[in-house]
């Protein structure tokens, strides 16, 4: 059933003020029409043929006005202006306001209109009338009283012409504002362009009716000559938009008539909306085919289309009037769903969708299964215009494909670029190409203390002597990567700087060091603490033990390179923190783990699976990955030179290694820090293996003969497959912290953790288990085999600084015997 028209209607909470205002134009037209209707009884009769042939066409056209596709029903063109508009000029304003009273009574029963709306339509044009008589009354006298026309009658009649488009209107545009609380100006600037073009077109034919009428009343009908071609014309360009408006290949609606379908509904919406109406929602569904490239590739483009054409039947099908199915391009289809009460609906529907796509489309005796992916946005809860609809519902549909699922629902947190993130990677950029990643200051390495840490983060262990001398000696100060000037105190030492490559001509200096980002922060942080050195300290100022640097009070701080540029402090801080990877079964540390962090001047510290999210699907993602890698190998020579041999094992995307560019920069890394290709290990995950293996396969392949060691990360979480553990040249197999936390609980998390460790045995392959975190997990890690571990149990994150004084305090932990299998959960027979 058809919803009413929501302009019969009054939005409640504007009932008074629109009321007030609709007796006001009723009781005006009264006002200035009651007496020339008086005085009309007497008159009528002697009124000639040419006013009555007038005004029967005036009311036989207003019986069927004509009213543009797509438009309200306001926007409609009545004839019946033209004939009125020549009564008034011929005859006055009496039998002008009764032959339109008549033509708006008869033209309101047929199109349905409230009885209230018809009397203020009655209103309206009485009072436009009235204004456009006043207009011609200011002239010599009457207009057609029979002598020849001069140019006050001409600016009389067209005066006339204006004043009646100007109150006509004006009135309109200001009921609408008032029923409901539009803004007056843009929606009457909207529509006023058809207004003049349709109105104005009628009211200038009216002298030209008037003064055939004046010569015989046989003339009067040859009008409908003109008036049928204007109507024939104006219906022909309308179906050209029609066919503009739909796709040649289907017969459905294309994007642009979705576009205006969608604009009208979200207006009537949003009455609906404004009456407190439940069913104010509009349900926008976007469809795109899963398997069609495949079938254009296989079996070429007229296939393609006939499937096309087979899939927009059966869509149509399923969505039943008021309902909208639109086709956007290629394989890409839209639907529009009103009155709705909540997205259950959409979602029931979309289901049918799902079923109708589910089933095979036979053409010439081969059945093509396709399926297709759904994305949905609601007005007004994901959006308030096309555009934000459109994009939110593409969002979820590829959020649907990522999830390989077939529906989804737009929600902000799918959304990888939104105005929030967008914002955030703006930021990113702008740290990453402004500056070095921060780190806290460089601290030397302090001798061993006589306390001994239990357990890292503090697990109630024995200490057992180190048999191990890897780290736990003692580092002397200079290996903390100082260097130290006679009588300089250890609060003043300055840090270590990478040497610069030195060019004979300046200009080629600036533009090698200003393109290398090593040599660009090297030259900052050189001009940076030289300026330091340049200024002296006063005699006798004590050291601010505040400050990182241990340098007096009033002197500036750094931590890391001076930022004179603001926009790079408003864009935070990238840091590098480091997670300690222990030897299980001898306690000794035998690497770190290189993790992100990002200090945001608003937000904080920036979730590091945020932070990721926001830049891999951006060419960001690539300037992140080169200030890791430049980071971490610089910290590795820096450990190197203080006597400290440990691995860091960095994470990729696979958008780092769908290129030989990671591979080209790793080498040119360590050849320029002189590290050993073994003490710098990558890890990936199954899901980038899967995304393009082929690439990815020969990205792993030129890395592990340079001698990079590689480690497939979060094993068990993604498409695991034997084949990965074969095939690539791997070093090393990290178990998923998911798993690692639930083994102490949970037979099932226990069992896929041995399994995995004895799976990677078998191969030669050391296991990393992460998230370890409690000395139960600790005991069953070495009981099942585990090579390494790393979580809170020994140590969180931390940066550079902080690590080399946490192993300084560090002393190595075993577990005490053998193999505790009574403590490994088992699974009960099933």
């Amino acid at each position: 059933m058809e919803p009413p028209d929501p302009r019969n209607l009054v939005p409640p909470g504007r009932t008074a003020q629109f009321t007030v205002f609709v007796g006001g134009v009723l009781a005006v037209a009264v006002l200035v029409s009651a007496a020339p209707l008086v005085s009309l009884g007497s008159t009528l009769p002697e009124l000639p043929v040419a006013f009555w042939t007038m005004a029967v066409l005036a009311v036989a056209c207003d019986a069927r006005p004509f009213v543009p596709p797509g438009r309200r029903q306001s926007s409609a063109v009545f004839p019946s202006t033209c004939f009125t508009f020549a009564i008034l000029l011929g005859w006055g304003l009496g039998p002008a306001v009764a032959v339109q009273a008549v033509a708006v009574l008869v033209s309101g029963f047929r199109m349905g209109y409230a009885p209230w709306r018809t009397a203020f339509n009655a209103g309206q044009y009485a009072c436009a009338l009235a204004a456009a008589y006043a207009v011609t009354r200011l002239g010599p006298g009457g207009v057609f009283d029979g002598g020849a026309l001069g140019v006050t009658d001409i600016a009389a009649i067209g005066g006339a012409g204006v004043a009646w488009l100007v109150v006509n209107y004006s009135l309109v545009t200001t009921a609408v504002r008032l029923r409901f609380g539009e803004r007056w100006w843009p929606n009457a600037w909207h529509g006023l362009p058809f207004e003049l073009l349709s109105t104005g077109s009628l009211l200038l034919l009216a002298p030209v009716l008037v003064t055939a009428a004046r010569a015989s009343a046989a003339l009067v009908p040859l009008v409908l000559v003109p008036l049928f071609a204007v109507y024939r014309m104006a219906r022909l360009t309308v179906e050209q938009h029609q066919l503009a408006a739909l796709d040649p290949l289907t017969g459905l609606a294309n994007r642009k008539a979705l576009l205006a379908e969608v604009s009208e509904e979200i207006h009537r919406h949003a009455e609906c909306r404004a009456r407190g109406e439940p069913d104010a929602r509009l349900a926008l569904l976007l469809i795109d085919l899963d398997r069609f490239k495949n079938v254009n590739d296989a079996l070429g483009h007229e296939v393609g289309d006939r499937l096309l054409v087979e899939v927009s039947a059966r869509l149509t099908d399923v969505v039943e009037p008021p309902d909208l199915v639109a086709r956007l391009g290629g394989d890409e289809f839209a639907i529009v769903m009103t009155r709705l009460t909540e997205v259950a609906q959409a979602r029931a529907l979309a289901d049918q969708v799902v079923q109708v796509l589910a089933t095979p489309v036979p053409l010439d005796g081969l059945p093509l299964d396709v399926g297709g992916s759904i994305g949905i946005a609601l007005y007004p809860d994901h959006g308030e215009d096309f555009a934000t609809l459109m994009r939110h519902a593409d969002v979820a549909m590829y959020d649907a494909k990522h999830r390989n699922d077939t529906v989804a629902v737009y929600t902000a947190e799918s959304d990888h670029n939104s105005a929030e993130r967008l914002g955030l990677l703006a930021d990113l950029r702008r740290v990453l190409e402004g500056g070095a990643a921060g780190q806290p200051g460089e601290a030397a390495v302090p001798a061993a203390p006589a306390s001994v840490v239990r357990g890292g983060d503090g697990a109630m262990l024995s200490a057992m002597p180190s048999a191990s001398t890897e780290p736990t000696r003692d580092v002397p100060p200079a290996a903390a990567g100082l260097d130290e000037r006679p009588g300089q105190r250890w609060w003043s030492r300055r840090r270590r700087r990478p040497p610069l490559a030195a060019q004979d001509d300046e200009l080629i200096n600036r533009i090698v060091t200003g393109a290398d980002p090593i040599l660009r922060r090297a030259a900052h942080e050189a001009a940076a603490a030289d300026e330091l050195w340049a200024r002296p300290v006063p005699a006798g100022e004590p050291p601010d033990p505040d400050r990182a640097d241990g340098q007096p009070t009033g002197q500036p701080q750094l931590s890391g390179p001076e930022r004179g540029n603001e926009a790079i402090e408003d864009a935070g801080e990238i840091m590098m923190y480091y997670q300690p990877q222990i030897a299980i079964a001898t306690g000794a540390m035998v690497g770190v783990e290189a993790l992100l962090r990002w200090r945001h001047p608003r937000r904080g510290m920036v979730d590091p699976e945020e932070l990721i999210r926001v830049a891999e699907q951006s060419a960001v993602m690539r300037l992140l990955t080169r200030r890791v890698i430049d980071d971490v190998t610089e910290q590795l020579a820096k450990w190197s030179a203080a006597g400290l041999e440990l691995r860091a094992a960095v994470n990729v995307s696979v958008r780092d290694l769908h290129t030989g560019e990671i591979a080209d920069q790793i080498a040119d890394r360590l050849a320029r820090h002189h590290l050993a290709p073994d003490r710098l290990q990558l890890e990936i995950t199954e899901g980038a293996l899967m995304a393009d293996p082929r690439r990815v396969l020969t990205t792993i392949t030129r890395l592990h003969r340079i001698g990079v060691g590689i480690a497939l990360d979060d094993f068990g979480t993604g498409y695991s497959s034997l084949q990965h553990l074969r095939r690539l040249p791997l070093s090393e197999v990290k178990v998923d912290r998911s798993f690692v936390l639930g083994m102490v609980d949970d037979a099932d998390d226990a069992a896929i953790v041995r399994s995995t460790i004895e799976l990677a045995k078998a191969l030669g392959l050391r296991v990393v288990a992460e998230g370890v975190e409690d000395e139960r997990s600790w005991r069953m890690l070495h009981a099942a085999g585990c090579d390494v571990a790393q979580g809170w149990f020994y140590a969180r994150p931390m940066p550079a600084a902080e690590l080399v004084a946490w192993l300084a305090r560090y002393r190595p932990v075993r577990p005490l015997g053998g193999h505790d299998e009574a403590d490994i959960p088992h699974r009960h027979a099933r």
